[in-house]
């Protein structure tokens, strides 16, 4: 059985937009201001590494497909060659390699066949709209936050305006680095 995963970048004011500096936000790049040392790098490694597929909304698809193709490396061989599930209902023959389009009318369904077909992690990274579908429909779990000590005033929240109430576990919550940063582990409370 599959496990999703949700996997952040976040400020401490919630702001998960643009934390590579790569989409033009005028506060954008501000993950890359914070060190997170070598323990902060080798948790992002391990989660890439251990992931059997990535879940996607269009966007953050739309951005990782113009970006990693053209990397090397064994992290960027790991990305480029896993599954990759995008939620979209107007993505059309999507370029980058081993890419499916989850559309139609119950993407929870299909959400729900993908866990039970994969086992072991599903990354889901970015796509703010995407975390808040699966929350509400009770697919996510576990939610890694790494928290960087920053607060940007303004910019896209990861969690804004969600329906449902998701009381949640913290399982883990660790600093890295010598800027504190912060890894938050969760998963739903039972």
């Amino acid at each position: 059985m599959g496990k999703l995963v949700v996997t952040e970048f976040v400020t401490v004011d919630g702001v998960f937009e643009d934390p590579g500096g790569s989409e033009n936000f005028e506060r954008g790049g501000w993950a890359f201001e914070f060190e997170r040392g070598d323990e902060g790098e080798q948790f992002k490694a391990d989660e890439t590494m251990e992931a059997e597929a990535q879940l996607l909304g269009r966007k953050t698809y739309e951005e990782f497909a113009k970006a990693w193709p053209s990397r090397e490396g064994e992290f960027a061989d790991k990305f480029n060659s896993m599954p990759k599930y995008v939620v979209s209902t107007n993505l059309e023959n999507p370029e980058w390699q081993n890419t499916t389009v989850i559309d139609g009318d119950d993407p929870a369904a299909a959400i729900r066949k993908l866990k039970e077909e994969i086992d072991g992690p599903i990354i889901v990274a970015g796509g703010a709209k995407l975390v808040k579908f699966l929350l509400d429909e009770g697919l996510v779990d576990e939610l890694r936050l790494m928290v960087f000590p920053v607060v940007l005033g303004k910019g896209r929240r990861l969690f804004l305006d969600h329906t449902t109430k998701n009381p949640l576990e913290l399982v883990e919550a660790r600093p890295v680095g010598d800027d504190g940063v912060l890894i938050q582990i969760y998963r739903p409370r039972s």
